[in-house]
């Protein structure tokens, strides 16, 4: 009878076909709350609508010529900021102001795996420009300028408090992108 059963366990624990499978990987799901947008006309040259869960602007630098403003919008939440640089178009800077809002965003190119570039044209307002989307462990995730081409130029970015990883942060990269986006289809100059 011994010689029968152990053919018999070893044959029905090797008939059983139960696979090990590993656990699959997990997700994290980030849900943020759907964007309500307000104008705010801070004391600078332009007004624009901002999302309500950013933090009250924080920041408005004015520099000792009077044509240059530094306006910061903080994300608490999100763990990142979203920078404005304001400067008044001369006679001679608009190719230079130009070109270094080009070069800020080329500088990612070292890190970034593409970078989306976006026109933007708002005629009835005067306001064009180009919104550039960087992919990547790039240290900024969003950048983009506008300007009227004779009085004003706008210049923003998007940087969190974090080390780029993008697979991290793209959640939250994608939420601020709407809202830049948004700050330029809202843009409106003062005279």
């Amino acid at each position: 009878m011994r010689k029968l059963l152990i053919p018999l366990c070893a044959l029905f624990l090797l008939g059983c076909d139960n696979d090990t499978l590993p656990k699959p990987k997990a997700y994290l799901r980030l849900k943020y709350p759907t964007a309500t947008y307000k104008r705010v006309n801070p004391p600078v040259p332009f007004s624009f609508e901002k999302n309500e869960l950013a933090n009250p602007i924080t920041k408005i630098k004015n520099t000792e010529n009077g044509n240059s403003y530094s306006v910061d919008i903080e994300y608490p939440k999100l763990k990142g900021t979203i920078y404005l640089t304001y400067n008044k178009v001369t006679s001679d800077n608009l190719k230079e102001l130009l070109r270094d809002a080009q070069n800020l965003t080329q500088k990612h190119t070292q890190k970034a795996d593409e970078i989306e570039t976006n026109l933007f044209e708002n005629a009835e307002k005067s306001v064009y420009g180009t919104y550039y989307e960087v992919g990547g462990n790039a240290a900024s995730q969003s950048q983009f300028y506008a300007t009227d081409s004779t009085n004003h130029f706008l210049n923003g970015s998007l940087y969190f408090y974090a080390k780029p990883n993008y697979d991290s942060i793209y959640p939250a990269a994608i939420y601020l992108s709407n809202d830049i986006k948004r700050i330029m289809e809202t843009l409106e100059w003062k005279e």
